[in-house]
């Protein structure tokens, strides 16, 4: 018995390496039209936010009464803050949706919902505006696919 196509595309859009960045062209390979794909993406892209936007401090909570994950979450926080603070600061949640809307590796959805976590973004803010980034970022994927927009370096 096999998957059908269009959970296997969800089921790929809420996986963190691939996101809908990896969905879209796998439906578009099983014959989705475009408006389909993108939808099925966005849809499975979406499935881990609410859950992870809600249990990333509890769980980090519990895990920093370790001394080996303590030292972890203070080398992330640290890192991440270096890096990225200013740009945060400055633009909040619209850094945030940008963040989430850049089709790149090591962005997205996933790593969006860290980056809320890390910088105290509040659940009612980082929702919307992770939203609002995975919904460019199926554009900007889906007009990829379709030959409208070339990938960077190309």
């Amino acid at each position: 018995m096999s998957i059908p196509n269009w959970i296997s595309v969800i089921l790929v859009a809420a996986m963190p390496i691939s996101e809908l960045r990896g969905a879209i062209p796998v439906a578009m390979m099983h014959g989705f039209n475009p408006l389909t794909a993108y939808m099925l993406a966005v849809i499975g892209n979406l499935l881990p936010v609410v859950p992870l936007l809600l249990w990333l401090e509890p769980v980090s909570n519990h895990l920093r009464r370790y001394k080996s994950w303590d030292k972890f979450f203070d080398w992330l926080f640290t890192r991440t803050h270096r890096k990225h603070n200013e740009r945060f600061e400055k633009y909040g949640t619209i850094a945030l949706s940008l963040f989430v809307a850049v089709p790149l590796p090591v962005t997205g959805a996933w790593t969006g919902c860290a980056a809320a976590f890390v910088f105290g973004i509040k659940f009612k803010h980082a929702l919307p505006a992770i939203l609002l980034g995975v919904l460019i970022a199926g554009v900007v994927v889906t007009l990829t696919c379709l030959g409208v927009l070339k990938p960077l370096g190309c």
